[in-house]
This record gives structure tokens, sequence and C-alpha cells, in this order.
């Protein structure tokens, strides 16, 4: 395990466009709303050094196994990808006790895209929440010629985008081999 992965920009989006609208309406931000961006930064500090929060905790075997965290560096895809595999469904440690237990753990999508903002270390959620869900009407060859270099490859990258809850095989034994396993949806 290596220094869990953080983004500098974690927890600043909602809090960005706050500051903004406040500007916008000539009116002074309330600080009370702008601490409370603070303190969610100081909890995600404190829980990622807290044993008790690491315990059983896929975000923190995440951010903290070099492997993975370089494999989401390393390409938008597999970072969307473990994005809609964390949403929507639960996981388990691939252990006896927490088997037997029923510990299980799951993210709403916007901790989903904190997490994967994490392990880029750049961003917030929201570079990644929602980000299953597509047009998927293709483009027109005269629209596409006009698309450049960046803007083409961009629109690739996303057709291989999977939706929100969608599992692919190499996301699922990544996460094997980290211990965990998704359960099954219906799975009570």
């Amino acid at each position: 395990m290596t220094k869990p992965a953080k983004s500098p920009d974690r927890h600043t989006f909602q809090a960005q466009g706050y500051i903004k609208r406040c500007e916008e309406e000539g009116k002074e931000p309330n600080e009370n709303y702008l601490n409370m961006y603070q303190s969610a930064r100081q909890q995600d500090e404190e829980n990622i050094v807290d044993p008790e929060w690491q315990k059983d905790n896929m975000e923190y075997d995440l951010r903290s196994t070099e492997w993975i965290v370089h494999k989401v560096q390393a390409s938008r895809v597999y970072a969307q990808n473990l994005y809609a595999a964390i949403c929507n469904n639960e996981f388990q440690k691939n252990q006896v006790w927490p088997t037997l237990k029923d510990l299980r753990w799951s993210a709403s999508w916007r901790s989903a895209g904190g997490i994967v903002a994490n392990m880029c270390e750049t961003g917030d959620y929201i570079d990644w929440y929602c980000s299953g869900i597509r047009d998927t009407k293709p483009i027109e060859p005269s629209v596409w010629s006009m698309l450049s270099i960046e803007q083409q490859t961009q629109h690739k990258e996303s057709e291989a985008f999977v939706g929100e809850s969608q599992v692919t095989d190499e996301i699922r034994e990544d996460l094997f081999r980290l211990g965990w396993v998704v359960l099954p949806e219906d799975q009570e």
C-alpha cells in the first residue's frame, strides 16, 4: 500500500460555482456555506488516515493501491469504467469474516466520481458524474471531418464508456485482485 491518492481539486466544484453565482449577483458568499466544503475536505483527510475507516473500505483500497491508481491515471476509459462499476452496486471484501457478517460497501454516484477524481489526482466528482449517460448517435462524416483531433479522440474514448452500474470484465477482475467482489444485484 502507498500513500492514498487525492485530488487537490476535490470538494471544490460546488464551492467555486457558489462563489461565482454570488459574484454574478453582487452578493457576499456565506462563509458557513463555504465552510461546509472545507469541512468535507478535512473529513476526507481525517478518514484516509483512520485505521477504523480504512478497514473493509473499498475506497481506501482503491486510493492506496499503486497498480490500480496507475491504471486509472493511464486511461480515461478505465477510470470511467471503474466509476460506472462503483455506481449502483454493492461490494464485499473477499474474506471469510466480512462474508459471514454480510459486510457490504457501496457509494453514491457523486462519491464514486470523487473516488475516481482522487485516484486521478485531479478534478472533482463532476468530471465523472453521469459520464455513462451519453448520446449514442453516430457523428455524421461531414461533421466528423470538422472536429479537431482532440475532439475525435475524446469522442472515441466516450464510445468505450459504459453506463452507471455496468461492470466490465476488466474491472471485475481487477476488483477481485484487489480483494473485492461485486455482489449480484438480487442478493439480499
